[in-house]
């Protein structure tokens, strides 16, 4: 990934864990990160959308898990979240003259689905409270 929707939703999910059961308003998870709350309620949306937090408005309003941290794989938030590939973008009109370029995009799928498999089991071995108990 090229951006930082993955490190924004992880410090967004890491810090409603450590709050466990207090409903965050996203004004204080932007403090906290240091970004426009509207960049917070972006991802809060994206993160509710694939169950990981719930969500309430009005005054006493905010987010918190929807799962215990103990059940929240960070594989889940990097999927949530995942807008590339690891390794980046294919080349969208290699040359189909060439050699190489007529089928380089084939090559680079496998490549490209191999290396997300990876990353999706190493993620896929570590919790959010795993994650969080590294700040104790």
């Amino acid at each position: 990934m090229n951006n930082t929707r993955f490190a924004t939703a992880i410090h967004i999910m890491t810090l409603l864990a450590e709050s466990d059961q207090e409903w965050l308003t996203s004004e204080w998870l932007a403090g906290s990160i240091n970004i426009n709350p509207v960049m917070v309620r972006k991802e809060i949306s994206v993160l509710r959308e694939a169950g990981l937090i719930i969500s309430r408005q009005g005054k006493e309003g905010g987010s918190h898990l929807a799962r215990k941290a103990d059940d929240i794989k960070i594989s889940e938030i990097y999927l949530a979240v995942k807008n590339t590939e690891v390794l980046g973008k294919k080349n969208n009109n290699p040359n189909p003259a060439c050699p190489i370029g007529k089928e380089i995009n084939n090559h680079l799928y496998i490549l490209f689905s191999e290396t997300n498999q990876l990353v999706l089991n190493f993620l896929g071995n570590k919790t959010l409270q795993k994650f969080l108990d590294r700040f104790k």
